[in-house]
């Protein structure tokens, strides 16, 4: 299965770059596996509306997800898991056929709606609030605990 974190806006900490790529250069052992990073929306005016910075950052979103044919929101109201149940969905997904399996971070606002019609699920990785930059290496470690639960190896100590 090939994986895409699909993530809009750059990474600009570099102890959150760092920790990406330990994690990413990890994941590369288990599953074809990549990290990308779309443009930030940058729209021109003083009265920018969210509605119009969710509907750019969508048609970013639909042309990335193209070849993508399962589609994972993180978003807040998704559902939630222990590290252990996320391995055990990992593992159905895999079972499943999935051949590309897109997991996605959207803006500061969230999603727009046509992003949300478009995703089998979302899972939110806390009740809690992270910084996008944030998610993305909490996502990147917890797919690769995943990874390493399903393969009886030492990393997650339950």
């Amino acid at each position: 299965m090939k994986v895409s974190l699909i993530c809009i806006g750059k990474t600009k900490d570099a102890y959150l770059q760092e920790g990406i790529k330990i994690y990413t250069d990890r994941l590369k052992h288990y599953l074809k596996f990549e990290l990308l990073e779309l443009p930030d929306v940058k729209l021109k005016g003083s009265k920018i509306q969210e509605a119009q910075v969710k509907n750019e950052e969508a048609k970013k979103l639909e042309k990335a997800l193209e070849t993508c044919d399962h589609i994972i929101l993180f978003d807040e109201f998704g559902k939630e898991f222990t590290s252990v149940q996320f391995s055990q969905w990992w593992e159905k997904k895999n079972l499943m056929g999935v051949k590309h399996m897109a997991l996605v971070i959207g803006g500061a606002y969230g999603f727009d709606e046509s992003i949300h019609c478009i995703a089998q699920q979302k899972i939110a990785l806390s009740k809690m609030t992270f910084s996008h930059q944030m998610i993305r290496l909490l996502a990147v470690e917890q797919i690769y605990r995943a990874q390493t639960i399903l393969a009886n190896e030492p990393y997650h100590h339950v």
